[in-house]
């Protein structure tokens, strides 16, 4: 799966480096052409999780998983050909929307799999996501140095050989009997104690909704009935502004607001793809529990708030010193990533019904899909609109949410947990 994953991000950094040089030089759209046709595909992909976790808990998830890499096989191919704007808009909308469907497939297929170990596998995935879009960025350049229309289709087709490639190997990837995500040894041991089952819990098939699992998720009861976990999923969604912070806001606001030599601009994914490579698996060593998880999400608030403040601060430092408070507000941005990489994960999984997690976890994967589309409106928009007050609003806003988050997340611990404890009501006899 790691394999799969690093080739999958390759092609996808491949695609994110061509995508509007190849819509502007080789279809011929304008700039409002393009900015429309990334906002839809951005609207589209947050339909993308939901949907993916709803198929999850009726149908295998490696066979959707497979079906979800051929799909962006076939709308990729389909890009080197369909010139018309209404057409390609459907077809950019129905990629994104496979994009989003199979990375929270990608997930769902490797909790069942690592099952108690899905931290240490999240550590590992975040490494091998860096180094594949670090990869794909590289293939990219050369083709952008050519420059022409066949370059362009060249890096189209990589794509889609590596979609090709990572299904096949998915494929030969075993999977757990059953449908939807199989609960853990440990947590299924652990709720048929509570449940005073009288045998070990059958951990190859879905959990049964019996008993406390059953009473924190009543019978069709699923995630958009929920009020407590649509509240971490809306409070999720500020909790993954530090992609958009990196990516986006602080080289904008280098260009516009600071003295700061434009050559800086790449070190800064430099920086974040060495420290993820680096600290990942040791960040996760220090999360291994869901209150762990939960009091991360305060540090992330901490980090981001720092990195805000530096950025608020770095327009009156000369060349130097915006040079030093941009370099370390993006070592910041990704101490708030590398930290949130673990426990937003975590914190989803534990937070859903053992017997319902599937679908659960395809609601929480809308907050990163949302935050992708809203979130460069917003820092553009309104923060670096309002210049480094903005910065510092956001930061605090963050920071505040962040404990928000934390606290509603372990009172949603705290009553699962009691759930747990509680002995089923025995059934009425006739």
């Amino acid at each position: 799966m790691l394999l799969a994953q690093l080739l999958d991000r390759a092609g996808t950094g491949v695609w994110a480096a061509a995508c509007v040089l190849y819509f502007t030089f080789v279809i011929g759209l304008d700039a409002g052409q393009v900015g429309l046709l990334l906002g839809a595909s951005g609207v589209a992909g947050i339909a993308g999780s939901p949907l993916a976790g709803h198929l999850a808990d009726r149908f295998p998830v490696r066979s959707l998983l497979i079906g979800a890499h051929l799909l962006r096989l076939g709308t990729l191919c389909l890009m080197l050909v369909v010139t018309d704007f209404a057409l390609l808009l459907l077809v950019v909308a129905v990629t994104h929307l496979g994009d989003r469907g199979a990375k929270t497939l990608e997930m769902l297929f490797a909790t069942r799999v690592a099952g108690d170990r899905r931290a240490t596998y999240q550590a590992l995935s975040r490494s091998s996501a860096n180094a594949g879009y670090a990869l794909g960025a590289g293939l990219a350049a050369i083709g952008l140095a050519v420059g022409t229309r066949g370059a362009y289709q060249v890096l189209i087709l990589a794509d889609a050989l590596s979609f090709l490639v990572v299904a096949a190997l998915v494929w030969r990837t075993k999977e757990p009997r059953g449908r939807g995500l199989v609960v853990p040894p440990a947590e299924a041991a652990e709720a048929a104690e509570a449940a005073g089952s009288a045998g070990p819990a059958d951990a190859t098939g879905p959990a049964e909704a019996t008993g406390p699992a059953a009473a924190a998720a009543p019978a069709g009861r699923g995630p958009w009935r929920d009020r407590g976990y649509l509240r971490f999923v809306l409070l999720d969604i500020p909790m993954h502004l530090d992609d958009s912070i990196l990516g986006i806001g602080i080289p904008l606001w280098l260009v516009g607001r600071t003295e700061a030599p434009h050559e800086l601009i790449p070190a800064f994914l430099v920086v974040n793809t060495v420290l993820v490579v680096l600290l990942q698996l040791q960040v996760s060593a220090r999360v291994e529990t869901a209150r762990q998880a939960a009091g991360a999400v305060a540090l992330y608030g901490v980090a981001t708030f720092a990195c805000c403040a530096l950025l608020a601060g770095a327009g009156a430092g000369g060349v130097w010193g915006a040079s030093a408070a941009l370099l370390a507000a993006a070592v910041l941005a990704t101490a708030a990533e590398l930290v949130r990489s673990v426990s937003s994960w975590e914190l989803a999984v534990r937070l859903a019904p053992k017997e319902a997690r599937a679908s659960y976890l395809g609601v929480a994967g809308m907050a990163q899909s949302v935050q992708k589309s809203a979130g460069p409106l917003l820092l553009t928009g309104v923060v670096m609109a309002a210049g480094p007050a903005g910065w510092l609003a956001l930061g605090t806003a963050v920071a505040g949410l962040s404990l928000v988050q934390r606290r509603s997340s372990l009172r949603r611990l705290d009553r699962l947990e009691r759930l747990e404890r509680t002995p089923p009501v025995p059934a009425a006899s006739g």
